[in-house]
């Protein structure tokens, strides 16, 4: 197993990405042959009621995580929620999940987004090669 520093977290819903804002967090790779990986997000209480109507579906959510340092690029994964702990004003969501896709997937969010803000042309050339350079976070 390898554990990581979980930077930030954002969740994909139908209007974008939804950014959990982190107090701390990490996320294991267990290296097993399910390539299970388990991601901890140590967040604030105020998030309890979103991650309980998640599990209360049976859901499985489309996430994004950046490890290690906050210019890393975004990593892909489909998750469940194990578990939701309460600890006086925070909570721990401990997620369970397998790595998606990588690279493309981002290029593809990137550009829609870009497009979204009605850039076209050489303009959005110019912004889309910047941005797979520095890798901003996608928020909406």
């Amino acid at each position: 197993m390898k554990t990581f520093k979980l930077v930030s977290l954002q969740i994909e819903e139908q209007a974008g990405l939804k950014d959990i804002v982190l107090e701390d967090g990490l996320i294991i790779n267990k290296e097993d042959e399910s390539n299970t990986w388990l991601i901890e997000a140590y967040t604030l209480a105020t998030y309890h009621d979103y991650f309980q109507q998640i599990v209360e579906k049976a859901q499985t959510i489309n996430i994004q995580v950046v490890i290690t340092k906050k210019d890393n690029f975004p990593a892909p994964f489909t998750a469940t929620i194990h578990c939701i702990k309460k600890l006086d004003q925070h909570i721990s969501v401990i997620l369970k999940g397998n790595l998606r896709r990588l690279r493309s997937e981002y290029a593809e969010l990137l550009l829609q987004d870009l497009m979204q803000k009605g850039l076209s042309g050489d303009e959005l050339l110019k912004e889309f090669k910047e941005k797979m350079q520095t890798k901003p976070r996608l928020s909406r």
